[in-house]
C-alpha cells in the first residue's frame, strides 16, 4: 500500500512547518494496515485541525484509497 503512504506523506508534509520531521510507519494488524503519523510537537495541531477536522479528512482519504485496493486502512496520529 505504498500509494497510501505517499498520499499521507504528501498531505502532511504540506501542512506542517517542519516536513523533515514527519515520519510514517506502516504495520499490518490482521486484515488492517495501520499507518502511524508522527511529527514535531509544534506541528501536531496543524495535522489535527480544529475539532479534529483535518485528521478526520486525512483518515477519510486514506480509507477511500484503501477500499479502492481492497484493504482496510487505519491512520493513527501519535505524539
Amino acid at each position: 500500500m505504498n500509494e497510501v503512504k505517499e498520499l499521507l506523506s504528501y498531505i502532511v508534509s504540506n501542512l506542517v512547518e517542519f516536513p523533515d520531521q514527519v515520519t510514517i510507519t506502516e504495520t499490518e494488524e490482521g486484515d488492517t494496515i495501520v499507518y502511524k503519523l508522527k511529527t514535531a510537537q509544534s506541528d501536531m495541531g496543524k495535522i489535527i485541525g480544529r475539532q479534529g477536522k483535518i485528521a478526520k479528512e486525512i483518515r477519510v482519504l486514506a480509507k477511500a484509497l484503501g477500499q479502492r485496493n481492497g484493504k482496510r486502512i487505519q491512520v493513527d496520529i501519535v505524539d
